[in-house]
């Protein structure tokens, strides 16, 4: 069992054909502070063999200072480059360092790392395991434009892959070794890049996608990056980043060459 900000969360073992010391979880950062630690604490109890690698996203303020203090590897990038650009750098840490699988992992405390052992149990029959909000599990809701977007999205992003997926705007995702390859040598770094076009650009790869029912928590602490005003804009960009990435040529094969 694992205690989890307050909470008694009963651990799900991990598949006896992933070895732990090959997985990297990816925290993006941006200004979380008051949240990185807790977090990485709870990543190292549930998963203490896992490697874990901060990307810090062009943070003001203490982040990076409080991963290492942590126990964290850290990445710090000069300028703010967005989820997109963090986990790429994350995607480029593994190949460069030996890691198989990545997880995403968000830095605020919403993702109960209690379930990564529930993504990396399906990469036994799938390339990128996508942990999905409105799947059955938990009670996190999204409201207006922004939830109608969400199921068109999903139905747009079922209907490419060839299976059933009701959350493809979520961050918390675990890739295997082909979906690792793949994005050290062309993530998305454009807005909604992290989701929705990585989606498209593992579909036209190849890849298996599919997904398993999570619980989402409330943010443990700092500034929320959502607003009114962010979510009533959310419709019109993430219907144009979904068809840009999907007009966008298939990027040339080729992988990431480790230096």
């Amino acid at each position: 069992m694992l205690v989890t900000l307050g909470r008694v969360v009963r651990l799900t073992p991990v598949s006896d054909s992933v070895d732990l010391r090959r997985v990297l979880i990816v925290l993006p950062a941006l200004n979380e502070e008051h949240n990185i630690d807790k977090v990485i604490a709870e990543v190292k109890a549930a998963l203490p063999d896992v490697g874990v690698l901060v990307v810090d996203d062009g943070s003001t303020d203490q982040t990076s200072l409080r991963a290492r203090e942590s126990g964290a590897q850290v990445a710090r990038l000069a300028v703010n480059l967005g989820v997109g650009g963090a986990m790429r750098t994350g995607f480029r840490y593994a190949v460069r360092n030996g890691f198989d699988v990545v997880v995403q992992v968000d830095s605020d405390g919403q993702h109960n790392p209690a379930h990564v052992p529930e993504l990396l149990r399906e990469l036994e029959h799938a390339d990128l395991v996508i942990g999905a909000r409105f799947a059955g599990k938990g009670d996190y809701k999204a409201r207006g434009p922004r939830r109608w977007a969400m199921k068109v999205f999903a139905v747009v992003l079922s209907w490419i892959s060839g299976t059933k997926l009701t959350d493809v705007t979520s961050g918390f995702k675990a890739a295997g070794p082909r979906a690792v390859r793949l994005f050290a040598a062309h993530y998305p770094a454009e807005y909604l890049g992290d989701t929705l076009e990585s989606l498209v650009m593992a579909v036209r790869a190849g890849l298996k996608i599919t997904q398993v029912p999570v619980a989402m928590r409330e943010r443990a602490g700092g500034t929320p990056s959502t607003s009114p005003v962010k979510s009533a804009v959310y419709l019109l960009r993430a219907t144009l980043a979904l068809v840009l990435a999907l007009v966008r040529r298939k990027p040339k094969t080729g992988s990431f060459e480790a230096a």
